[in-house]
């Protein structure tokens, strides 16, 4: 009898550690997937974010392109007063508008400095030699817009001026990381803007600014005392897996590419456990970067990756979009371009353009 409940005992053991390990294994396996859900989510919402703020440079940097003003200040070669328009501008939208690290340049076709808003003196100063990204911009001559090296880096949209069919030369639009750093501090997520140390010889005044992992960090904004928690940090294994939980704390990784698509660093973002907490407990379907829905922005970043549908390019767009608007009289110039330009068109391209607006207007008839 002993013996039977000494192995009752034994027995009953077994299970007991066998069922602990078990919840032990599923708790641990269920908190792994809970991580790596709202990292992915909190990846996705990044990636939307970052595709908004580039969406929202470039629109307003294609309509800053079309300033009457600036246009006639360039093609006089008017340098004072196409700096004085760019003070004028920034200093509006500073005021008025969320765009308060703003800073304008306009370009020659050669890439010389024609006028800036934020300083005068460096007119007919050359750019070129330290800014690659511009060089196929010569060719293409198309907007672009990236997070892009140059003595500093930074969200920069360059817009192509056209006055008809004439090249002018080109605006670029400058917005500092700082930013978009702070929008995500407010929702307590930390970003570290981390630029490959390769690109200090082109970045020159990026040349004393603090190194994170062999990156130079980018934005001023970070928080110091995470930077020497992320020193200690395995960085390896973050890079194999890219996101770690850590001592109650997320690290994400994210690469960061330029305008060209070429990888030139890391996104790192970390949040304490506290805000992912928050964070799971509000509302999945809401950005936060907006107040649009996941659906909202996930329509953003597809705008943004095919910013002109079915035309070639912002200036076919833009063009076909302007004729309506125009007075009669104004008109005839600007047809005669237009219809040059959709000549270049195959039957697919325009069927394609007819469609995509078609909810603006019912069109009737047939392509030829």
């Amino acid at each position: 009898m002993k013996q039977l409940n000494k192995i009752s005992l034994w027995v009953t053991f077994l299970v007991l550690v066998i069922l602990l390990a078990s919840v032990f294994f599923f708790f641990t396996k269920s908190e792994k997937d809970r991580l790596a859900r709202l990292s992915d989510h909190v990846t996705s919402n990044f990636e939307a974010g970052l595709a908004y703020e580039m969406s929202d440079l470039h629109s307003f940097s294609l309509a800053l392109a079309e300033d009457g003003g600036l246009k006639n200040a360039l093609s006089s070669g008017n340098e004072a007063n196409g700096h004085e328009i760019l003070m004028r501008i920034t200093q509006r939208f500073r005021k008025y508008t969320h765009l308060k690290s703003l800073r304008i340049q306009v370009l020659t076709l050669d890439f010389f400095i024609f006028a800036r808003s934020w300083d005068e003196g460096y007119e007919g100063m050359p750019i070129w030699w330290f800014r690659e990204d511009l060089r196929k911009l010569k060719i293409n001559k198309k907007p672009k817009v990236g997070m892009e090296v140059g003595r500093l880096l930074t969200f920069k949209a360059t817009i192509p001026i056209y006055s008809g069919k004439k090249l002018l030369g080109y605006l670029e639009v400058i917005k500092f990381v700082d930013e978009f750093a702070e929008k995500l501090n407010k929702k307590g997520i930390d970003l570290f803007v981390l630029m490959d140390e390769k690109y200090l010889k082109q970045a020159e005044l990026m040349k004393n600014f603090p190194f994170l992992h062999g990156y130079v960090i980018a934005n001023h904004t970070f928080n110091p005392y995470l930077k020497k928690k992320i020193e200690k940090l395995d960085w390896k294994r973050l890079e194999e897996k890219s996101y770690l939980y850590e001592k109650k704390r997320l690290y994400i990784l994210e690469p960061m590419y330029n305008g060209e698509g070429e990888k030139i660093g890391v996104y790192l973002l970390t949040l304490s456990k506290e805000a992912l907490d928050e964070y799971e407990k509000s509302n999945h379907r809401r950005s936060f970067f907006t107040q649009f829905s996941d659906e909202d922005m996930e329509q953003v970043v597809a705008n943004w990756k095919h910013p002109y549908g079915s035309f070639k390019s912002g200036y076919d767009k833009d063009l076909i979009a302007l004729l309506p608007k125009l007075n009669k009289e104004d008109k005839t110039a600007l047809e005669a371009e237009a219809k040059e330009i959709l000549r270049e068109y195959s039957k697919e391209e325009l069927i394609d353009i007819i469609l995509q607006n078609n909810y603006n207007e019912k069109k009737t008839g047939v392509v030829k």
